[in-house]
């Protein structure tokens, strides 16, 4: 795909494509936690990725309305990495944060207005541990 569309759009179709199902999944997932507690239900949802030792990460905040962690080592990236393809790792795997926090924040038991949430890299290192942070917006 890359080959036929270029590199930028190749992956901005990709990410556009899986967004939508990456979403769904954080709606589904707060529709079945029933928490209101951010950093209790989003811990809940990194407990569910790292299963089986698939994520080495560190809690780096945990309130009403943040999770903030460091990923010090991924199985998923490993794997692409072993396929010699890093970067589709980081554009299947990686890039689901985003759109998962605007599904967490989408889907609400009544009628009171929720806050959005968003997810940002906070940063990357240069050992390739990456902290994000999923918090609530206004």
């Amino acid at each position: 795909m890359q080959a036929e569309l270029g590199e930028q759009r190749a992956n901005a179709l990709v990410r556009n494509a899986l967004g939508d199902l990456y979403r769904q999944f954080g709606e589904q997932f707060r529709k079945a936690k029933q928490e209101k507690d951010l950093g209790k239900f989003v811990g809940s949802a990194f407990r569910t990725y790292a299963r089986d030792g698939a994520l080495d990460y560190d809690v780096v905040e945990q309130s009403e309305d943040a999770f903030a962690i460091n990923v010090r080592g991924c199985r998923y990236a490993e794997f692409y990495k072993a396929l010699g393809e890093p970067e589709l790792g980081f554009l299947l795997v990686c890039t689901a944060d985003f759109p998962t926090a605007e599904g967490f924040a989408a889907t609400s038991n009544s009628r009171a207005p929720r806050p959005s949430c968003r997810a940002r890299p906070i940063a990357t290192s240069a050992t390739g541990e990456r902290v994000s942070r999923i918090e609530a917006t206004e």
